[in-house]
């Protein structure tokens, strides 16, 4: 077993709760595990879990710059001994930080081979100090996925590849990923399709590219039934970054393809915020699309820069953000298989170890102080009755015989003939709804 001399992190304790007026900032204000709300514990509403990718191999580098990461524990090197001890840090750091969860792409965790047999046999290697870990500490797979959008393969896609040797090329990779995401227990398995859309139509087949997506999401399904690996599928949406187009641009958009494709029984959604921005949308509205099919299964916790037009995948401090998450998560009854991922990274000029427990300190809190709001404001019931009293005239003797199929439009023309007008609107309240949030917030 791989051997770090000594922590990581030895001037870092575990990080408590020490309460709302608390100063010091390696503690929790708010995010308190073991507190109530709603009859469930914090610990078990938010599920936080932390990603190796951006947590533990991001250099923090940018289109205009090198890396900017001081990571004592890398020795610079990308073998699988680093690989191996580069684990000990990422557990020393979750434990630490008493998150439940983590998540990971197979190439973010063990390094990619000459041949296939050699990265299998890499992330063999590194899936075995995982395991020790996750039963040293407890701390459990979210969910696993694989990268298919880093490799020059994956240039044109991987599903989508006009080239069959890529597609069967990620097939075997999603395999192994989903080998190991079950031998490590994870709760689910996530696909996000970083290359799979397109550049340019012209050279595009739009609707083979789609059919052969959905053949390789029903594979996995197969594939997973066979191992025995129970755990959720999900699909993640994003528009744009890094082609022009992507194939699961948004929720709606997700949802269309998992219903045409007949694999809505098999994949569930994980939204991002940033995400949700790109596509020109807010999280609020993801979490609805979602929720209102019964698709809502976890959440990457992130947001992103309102002035700048690409994925910058800052941590969540917005504490408005953070309720509408909550009050839709809580709406479609709360997460199960899934979590709160903080797919989120410290900002370049963050660069020192400690910056990585500010960072999610933060969002935790944040996170948990949305939660505490959002089960106020459905406490108090004014949200809801505002709600209910927008579209009371279908909870009376016209909306119910409309949503019962009583009418048709013969019958519906017959009836406004006869009253010759409408009764009148009810007024949206849309300000007064923004100041009751607002006194939330404050409170």
């Amino acid at each position: 077993m791989a051997a770090f001399p000594e922590a990581a992190f030895p001037e870092i304790g575990k990080i408590r709760y020490e309460g709302p007026d608390s100063r010091n900032p390696l503690a929790f204000r708010h995010y308190d595990e073991n507190q109530l709300v709603e009859g469930k514990t914090m610990r078990d509403h938010l599920r936080f879990s932390v990603v190796y990718w951006h947590t533990f191999r991001n250099p923090l580098s940018d289109p205009f710059g090198a890396g900017t990461a001081l990571r004592p524990w890398d020795d610079g090197t990308d073998s699988v001994e680093n690989a191996k001890k580069r684990v000990l840090v990422a557990f020393e750091f979750m434990e630490k930080l008493g998150v439940p969860f983590y998540a990971f792409h197979d190439r973010d965790v063990a390094p990619e081979g000459a041949t296939l047999t050699e990265t299998n046999r890499n992330l063999d290697a590194v899936v075995e100090v995982l395991l020790q870990q996750q039963q040293r500490t407890g701390i459990g797979l979210l969910w696993g996925t694989a990268n298919l959008f880093s490799h020059p393969r994956y240039m044109h896609g991987a599903a989508t590849s006009p080239n069959a040797e890529v597609f069967a090329h990620a097939a075997a990779q999603v395999k192994k990923a989903l080998e190991v995401t079950h031998q490590l227990g994870g709760q689910g398995y996530t696909f996000w399709g970083g290359r799979e859309g397109y550049q340019n139509l012209w050279n595009t087949d739009m609707g083979r590219e789609l059919s052969h997506l959905a053949r390789f999401l029903h594979m996995a399904v197969d594939y997973a039934r066979q191992i025995g690996f129970s755990g959720q599928f999900y699909i993640e949406p994003k528009p744009k970054e890094p082609t022009k187009h992507q194939y699961d641009s948004d929720a709606a958009a997700c949802l269309n393809f998992l219903r045409q494709y007949d694999l809505t029984d098999h994949l569930k959604l994980n939204l991002e915020t940033n995400h949700a921005t790109l596509a020109g949308h807010t999280m609020q509205h993801e979490l609805e699309v979602a929720g209102s099919s019964a698709a809502l299964g976890s959440i990457d916790a992130n947001t992103g820069d309102m002035l700048l037009g690409w994925d910058t995948d800052q941590f969540p401090t917005d504490i408005y953000l953070t309720t509408t998450c909550m009050l839709g998560i809580l709406k479609y009854g709360g997460l199960t298989t899934g979590g709160v991922n903080f797919d989120a990274k410290v900002r370049r000029e963050s660069f020192e170890p400690v910056d990585l427990f500010y960072a999610h300190i933060g969002g935790m809190d944040a996170f948990a102080q949305g939660l505490k709001i959002a089960a106020a404001i459905r406490a108090d019931g004014r949200l809801d009755a505002l709600r209910q009293q927008r579209y009371a005239s279908w909870d009376q003797e016209l909306g119910q015989q409309i949503e019962s199929d009583q009418h048709d439009f013969q019958s519906l023309e017959k009836l406004m003939l006869e009253k010759g007008d409408i009764t009148g609107n009810q007024s949206g309240r849309q300000e007064l709804i923004e100041n009751l949030i607002n006194s939330y917030l404050s409170e």
